[in-house]
């Protein structure tokens, strides 16, 4: 009864979350300047007021503001996320099709910027005040100073244009027509500079933070009580020392989801990825206001989700910690 309890209560802070959410993006984007008329009578060299007038009305751009929400919000509830008149697909099918590449970078570059970050940030940690220690936190801080935009250019010239080790961009090699095995060899290449590059600047953020925690949790009376009765460095380290300094870097991690889609914008733009933060890029850009709310609507669930999880994984961490 109390985990249905807890269900429902989650489910309903995750509609009202995302609900809010929708409201908020569709009047911002509806009062900018701009439509979607404009950009395809501009584009197609016929932008007189009787053709955007046809387009609009075409589009449901002539109609009151109100009317256009309420639309919007009757889509909503039939899990409707609307049509892109620039792409001339539904949203959902658009967004569909871009979210597994950008799954992958995500996930490729939590995964980097985690181990990473918590390996130098341990090591540094148990070297404090030693050389190892000056480098990695001099290394991380020059990370963490940098823009994303600068290192992925950088990453571009020294290991695509000089050293021609990987790919400049996309996310695999077309002309050459892999399958198979071979097909994911050459995602995966591709998929390495774009996935250090976002995850570079959280790493540097992990390694700090897990400097920090451990030099601080090693000096509890539980772990020096651990140590004065004889147990292994292993244990103390992996049962005492990591597992209490794991807590703030998942409260990071959730962060770094949520902002995520952000970096994503300026990376799969960078790399020329083809994954939803391009195509969130693409649709400002064209004034694709349907496809920009649905995406934006998608990734505020996501990050919601998310934050469940981490939730989650608190109470696995810290068992004083209760799921509710």
């Amino acid at each position: 009864m109390k985990i249905n309890n807890v269900v429902i209560r989650r489910l309903l802070q995750l509609v009202s979350v995302a609900l809010g959410v929708a409201i908020i993006n569709f009047f911002l984007l509806r009062l900018a300047p701009g439509d979607a008329a404009q950009v395809l009578a501009g584009e197609a060299g016929a932008a007189t007021p009787e053709y955007m007038a046809a387009l609009r009305a075409q589009f449901g751009l002539d109609q009151p503001l109100l009317v256009q929400f309420g639309k919007y919000l009757l889509n909503l509830a039939h899990f409707n996320l609307g049509y892109s008149f620039r792409h001339g697909m539904p949203v959902a099918q658009l967004i569909g099709e871009r979210v597994p590449a950008t799954l992958l970078l995500m996930g490729a570059s939590i995964l980097f910027a985690v181990l990473a970050g918590a390996t130098l940030g341990a090591i540094a940690a148990y070297r404090a005040g030693k050389i190892a220690d000056v480098v990695i936190s001099t290394l991380a801080l020059v990370f963490f100073a940098t823009p994303l935009f600068w290192i992925g250019l950088m990453l571009v010239v020294v290991f695509s244009v000089w050293l021609d080790w990987l790919p400049v961009g996309g996310m695999f090699t077309i002309e050459a027509g892999y399958t198979g095995w071979a097909h994911i060899v050459d995602v995966a290449r591709h998929l390495v500079l774009p996935a250090v590059t976002l995850g570079l600047f959280y790493m540097a953020v992990y390694t700090r933070l897990m400097r920090a925690t451990m030099v601080e949790v090693r000096r509890q009376d539980f772990v020096r009580t651990a140590v004065a009765k004889g147990a292994r460095p292993p244990r103390v380290l992996f049962a005492h020392v990591l597992r209490n300094a794991l807590l703030p870097l998942v409260t990071m991690l959730g962060v770094q989801v949520s902002s995520i889609i952000g970096g994503a914008v300026l990376v799969e733009t960078v790399f020329s990825w083809p994954g939803l933060g391009r195509l969130a890029f693409e649709a400002l850009f064209q004034r694709d206001f349907n496809l920009l709310l649905g995406i934006l609507l998608c990734s505020s669930i996501v990050v919601i989700v998310v934050n469940w999880v981490v939730d989650f994984v608190y109470t696995r961490l810290d068992p004083r910690i209760r799921f509710s």
